[in-house]
């Protein structure tokens, strides 16, 4: 059974925003509207074009990345892959290219904006240390190079990890099942292609661990209302850098 066919139900799904974005995107590289090496239009371009907003756009792009139809290049836009066309035809040919696709990374976010404040909150109540979570916090405050691979993959498992650990902290089994489903949507390929790209620079992962210094210690000193703002302070952060609306 394919990973999202148990949250949706049998082979039958609705469609992600940025999905429908992505198969209007890829239609117009089929019928030539986007040709091979041309640069596609500002994401707010699209956006207006497709009627939808600016994140769904930067999601479908990201899936296009990951799917080699596209490359992007930092300040000089994205364009569409020399093979393209070939890349389509091939799907065509084996199946879906979409058939199993990533969860909305902006979905991802509305969702951890509502359940990681009241973990917090939930954790801070008990205000035990935990040495898992320092050991992750510790992982990412080695970080010094954000631009190795290496070093990049350890800060993303960190990253996750670490607010999965914040629900162990609650004691709360049901919790961190929940988390246990939100971390896997952190480690699919469309959040790491927006995560990478958003928080690229190295002052960025400083600030990021500084915010998640805060919480654990707020958790710590048994601070409810200190975990849970800087809980929301942090994931509103992400959201501005990942899926900037």
């Amino acid at each position: 059974m394919a990973k999202n066919e148990a949250v949706f139900g049998g082979s039958f799904r609705p469609k992600q925003v940025y999905e429908q974005v992505a198969e209007r995107i890829r239609g117009n590289i089929r019928n030539g509207q986007f040709n091979a090496d041309e640069r596609l239009p500002s994401e707010r371009e699209l956006a207006s074009r497709f009627r939808v907003g600016r994140p769904a756009v930067r999601e479908a792009i990201g899936a296009l990345q990951n799917q080699g139809l596209v490359v992007t290049h930092r300040d000089a836009g994205t364009y569409v892959s020399g093979d393209a066309l070939q890349l389509l035809s091939l799907a065509a040919t084996i199946g879906d290219i979409e058939a199993d696709p990533d969860f909305s990374p902006g979905s991802t976010l509305d969702l951890r904006l509502i359940l990681e404040p009241a973990i917090a909150r939930r954790a801070a109540q008990r205000a035990k240390p935990d040495a898992l979570a320092e050991h992750y916090l510790a992982r990412m405050e080695s970080i010094d190079d954000i631009a190795d691979l290496e070093q990049c993959a350890l800060w993303n498992d960190s990253d996750r990890m670490f607010h999965r650990q914040l629900a162990v902290m609650t004691g709360d089994p049901l919790l961190v099942k929940i988390a246990d489903v939100v971390a896997k949507t952190m480690d699919q390929p469309l959040w790491k292609r927006l995560k990478d790209e958003g928080i690229y620079e190295a002052k960025r992962v400083r600030l990021y661990v500084s915010e998640h210094r805060l919480i654990y210690e707020a958790i710590v000193c048994g601070d409810p209302d200190a975990a849970a703002m800087y809980v929301e302070q942090h994931i509103k952060r992400v959201g501005r850098d990942v899926v900037p609306r």
